[in-house]
């Protein structure tokens, strides 16, 4: 009712515009002319003439109309005048054509320094973003510092900016006592606080200018291949950060009650659960070792995300597979626990950037570390950072990636297909141990990076 009952009103408003603009175009017309007329006096204007004196000179009423030299007279002044006032046009033309010169030569020159400015931007201010003025070994380890040999054009600068985590901004405090130690001396035993920190975003931390403490009584390594299926001795640790002592109480860990990150990994002896890892294809959820490197091809090098103890670049090894590790020592020495074995450990997480050339590994596998524990955003930008180190061709091993209910058809198939992988194979199973009103999934998948 109300579009129905406005129409009337708009229309007659409309018409009435309508009417209107005729009167409204000869206010325009008038005020042209007006503003013409003044213009034209302006410009018939001289410092010894007056515009006035020319007017009234043709309006007012001749006296004597007869007498011709009197009328000659007026219209030489009046030739006189046009013609300074056309000489004024013509200087002003002069004026304004140098002026635009002026202004065209100094917007080039403008040009060319705001792009000397972006190809040479101004080094950054290394305090800008702190809460408080740095100082001390902090203040150090931040830079930047200026390169000896001067401009590297490698760099691109005639400075070097060490690497530090941008998230580190937000933990001042807890950087300062990080990098609060004698210099030359003994680093602090704080290696859960530095690992918390990373897992902050503080990563990479500073690098420090002190000694960490070693293991009392350090007793060198097994030889390969024994190494692989050796538990390590105690001695090869510094447990201060762990609940667990010794390597006993971690291989004893999977019979214990609670609730552990890898809680079984530490046991790799013969007849363990750890020990018998992607041996068996089954055909659905786990995959074995023997049939992923048939499907995937030549595999030489590769990543395992999230590696536990090691074991899947064990088995690797064994088949002539170079397999770096990343992990976190989580309540555990994780990361010394693989280099016993002769294996490659990196202490990164999940959040960095894969630190690897484009289009270098053969494979790359994940088992249970990427999952719906990661926002959304971060785990999409993890998988296509795994496209990006891929070969063409290389295969990425999705190792029970585990979401609930309907995450899995919602959320990370269509962000799987987003990512352009094609799937060699693909499989879905419940997740039953919990009991099966949880309605959680395992996804295991097979994806490879196109080739063309």
């Amino acid at each position: 009712m109300g579009i129905i009952e406005g129409s009337p009103s708009r229309k007659s408003s409309s018409s009435s515009s309508l009417e209107t603009s005729p009167s409204k175009s000869m206010l325009k017309v008038l005020l042209l002319i007006v503003c013409t007329n003044i213009l034209t006096v302006f410009l018939l204007s001289s410092p010894s003439h007056s515009s006035l004196n020319l007017f009234s000179s043709l309006s007012t009423p001749t006296p004597n109309l007869t007498t011709t030299t009197s009328l000659l007279h007026d219209l030489n002044s009046t030739l006189h005048l046009l013609s300074a006032a056309q000489s004024q046009i013509s200087s002003l033309s002069r004026r304004l054509k140098v002026s635009n010169s002026l202004s065209e030569s100094l917007l080039v020159e403008l040009g060319r320094f705001n792009l000397a400015n972006n190809n040479n931007p101004s080094e950054p201010d290394p305090n800008s973003g702190w809460r408080d003025e740095l100082f001390g070994e902090l203040k150090l380890a931040v830079g930047p510092h200026d390169l000896p040999l001067g401009h590297s054009p490698n760099i691109g600068s005639d400075k070097l900016y060490p690497q530090l985590g941008h998230a580190c901004l937000h933990h001042q405090e807890d950087l300062i006592q990080y990098m609060t130690y004698d210099i030359g001396g003994g680093c602090p035993s704080d290696e859960l606080f530095a690992q918390r920190l990373m897992l902050k975003g503080c990563e990479p931390l500073p690098r420090r200018r002190c000694h960490p403490k070693s293991p009392k009584g350090f007793i060198d390594p097994a030889p390969h291949p024994e190494n692989l299926w050796s538990i390590p001795p105690d001695t090869s640790v510094v447990w201060d950060a762990y609940t667990c002592k010794n390597y006993s109480c971690l291989v004893n860990r999977a019979r214990a009650p609670g609730s552990y990150d890898c809680k079984d990994c530490f046991d790799i002896r013969a007849g363990a659960r750890e020990r018998a890892r992607w041996l068996r294809d089954d055909g659905a959820l786990d995959y074995g070792i023997d049939e992923v490197l048939r499907a995937a091809g030549t595999v030489r090098v590769g990543l395992d995300i999230g590696g536990g103890t090691g074991t899947f670049a064990a088995r690797m090894k064994e088949r002539g597979v170079t397999i770096v590790t990343s992990t976190m020592n989580f309540d555990g020495p994780f990361g010394p626990f693989i280099a016993s074995r002769g294996l490659i450990a990196m202490q990164l997480s999940v959040a960095h950037r894969l630190p690897f050339f484009e289009n270098t590994l053969d494979i790359v596998h994940s088992m249970h570390v990427l999952s719906n524990w990661i926002p959304d955003v971060v785990l999409e930008f993890a998988l296509f950072d795994i496209y990006r180190v891929l070969r063409p061709g290389g295969v990425f091993w999705v190792d029970h990636f585990f979401c609930v209910g309907g995450q899995l058809n919602e959320t990370y198939v269509p962000m799987f297909g987003r990512i352009g992988f094609r799937k060699l194979r693909w499989n879905e199973g419940r997740k039953l141990d919990r009991g099966i009103e949880k309605d959680e999934w395992y996804l295991s998948a097979l994806l490879e990076k196109p080739r063309t």
